[in-house]
């Protein structure tokens, strides 16, 4: 079994859990419920292989579906020991942009595309899912927030080359660079570290309209 087969039934997973918790803070149905876990599974990987021009994963292979379906049923069943989980919406969605950064930086790959285009579509990846379901769930996406999101897959990917070019295993490079990804979100959030504002604290933005 391919390993980016893996990485992606991992990250539609992570994903998964992380779509039917924001539908369940919106007191969503079920039908809405299972909409808001799809798109945050596949959104992201699907726009990565319509700008790769090859057939959107989940269309030709319906695991990704089932697997989406019995994640999230799962989820809604044990939706009372998941909320236990301090803060189990922003580690499961953490994990899920890990897992499709890499995912992705490797389709690129396969694809014989350069370094930069390969990490830009392992950040479009991760991220894109969760700005579906911000915006479906109407909230503003955390990849315009000033939280360090983006960033991370960034680094990500970038690290995943580093490691290429030390001849390290291919799947220890997969672990690493995800474990990269994973680290730098969980550090940001734990330090409250950011990006730096282009506004000055007491600017009035008002003043320039």
């Amino acid at each position: 079994m391919e390993y980016t087969f893996i990485l992606d039934i991992l990250g539609v997973i992570a994903f998964s859990i992380s779509g039917v918790l924001s539908a369940l803070k919106k007191r969503m149905d079920a039908f809405g419920i299972f909409i808001i876990a799809f798109v945050t599974s596949v959104g992201g990987g699907t726009l990565r292989d319509v700008l790769l021009g090859v057939p959107v994963m989940w269309m030709q292979d319906l695991t990704y579906v089932y697997v989406i379906i019995i994640t999230a049923v799962l989820a809604v069943f044990f939706r009372k020991k998941l909320f236990y989980l301090r803060k189990s919406l922003f580690l499961f969605d953490t994990f899920g942009i890990g897992l499709y950064t890499v995912a992705g930086v490797e389709k690129g790959i396969a694809e014989g595309l350069p370094a930069i285009i390969c990490i830009a579509l392992g950040t479009v990846s991760a991220c894109f899912g969760g700005v579906i379901r911000d915006i479906l769930c109407n909230e503003i996406p955390q990849i315009f927030r000033k939280e360090i999101y983006a960033t991370a897959c960034i680094l990500g990917g970038f690290s995943y080359f580093v490691f290429l070019k030390l001849n390290l295993p291919l799947s220890l490079i997969f672990i690493f660079s995800g474990f990269v990804v994973i680290l730098v979100r969980l550090s940001a959030v734990v330090f409250k570290l950011s990006l730096p504002s282009v506004y000055k604290k007491d600017e009035d933005i008002e003043d320039y309209w």
